[in-house]
């Protein structure tokens, strides 16, 4: 007989690989402005209707290597690499945390995914994505990762007003100095969203983590290809790098930090 444990992490993975074939679409619509329903999964190349048997989450990609049934034309790795991390969180959150906690700390990762190629790919933060998640990481924070409901309140609406207002003044102060945009103002509202879920010590933890790999990444990419100062490279994906490393590693960070 298949452990309990056992059972929940595989239907886990396996419902995870769904919500991951389903972010492929929000993906790739969403920024596009198309409906992420009508019309069904199809090539984006050749238009062609996907069928069922070719739409299996991972399965799929391996059997058709790779490639369109209709066309022939690639299909990016990207596709199963969204549906395998998002097969992979869900079931280390079932693995790691209370049902209710991975469930909503995988409500939130997915979110994440689903922002860091978006910005990745078009500069750009949905406010489809963070705006909702706003009430979604405070309710969260009230009744799910806090003992008591206002305690969860306190740290979730401190973290939405820390996480978007310090962006802002970064954004604002940037502006006065050079005359610039040097940030988009969907990455204030992609902070808030984590304050909510994260709390106002998951925004320092998330900022502090997101700036370092954010300076080594941009410094190296100028180095590599020799881009000017001035080349844009979003900062959502680093945000979202942060807020999960926060989710695994930033409480007992801060436990260790402060001694206790």
């Amino acid at each position: 007989m298949i452990p309990v444990d056992a059972f929940i992490l595989v239907v886990g993975f396996l419902f995870g690989l769904t919500v991951g074939s389903f972010l492929n679409v929000v993906i790739w619509r969403l920024p596009r402005e198309e409906s992420i329903v009508f019309p069904g999964s199809h090539c984006p190349r050749c238009n062609a209707p996907i069928h069922w048997y070719d739409n299996l989450p991972l399965l799929s990609w391996i059997i058709l290597g790779g490639r369109c049934r209709a066309c022939h034309g690639e299909i990016s790795l990207r596709y199963p690499l969204v549906e395998a991390m998002n097969g992979v969180f869900l079931a280390l959150y079932l693995h790691h945390f209370p049902m209710a906690q991975a469930i909503a700390w995988y409500i939130f990762t997915a979110a994440l995914i689903a922002v860091f190629f978006i910005d990745l790919d078009h500069k750009i933060i949905p406010n489809a994505i963070s705006l909702p998640g706003l009430p979604l990481g405070l309710l969260a924070n009230m009744y799910i990762f806090s003992s008591r409901w206002s305690e969860g309140l306190v740290s979730g609406a401190l973290g939405i007003l820390l996480g978007g207002g310090t962006l802002l003044l970064v954004a604002g102060g940037y502006y006065l100095i050079t005359k610039r945009e040097g940030m988009g103002m969907g990455d204030p509202k992609l902070l808030a969203m984590i304050g909510a879920f994260c709390g106002w010590q998951g925004v320092i933890f998330t900022m502090l983590i997101s700036s370092m790999v954010g300076t080594v990444v941009g410094v190296a990419w100028i180095v590599l290809t020799g881009k000017d100062r001035r080349f844009e490279i979003p900062f959502g994906p680093f945000l979202a790098l942060g807020a999960v490393s926060w989710v695994w590693f930033g409480p007992v960070a801060v436990r260790w930090y402060l001694g206790y």
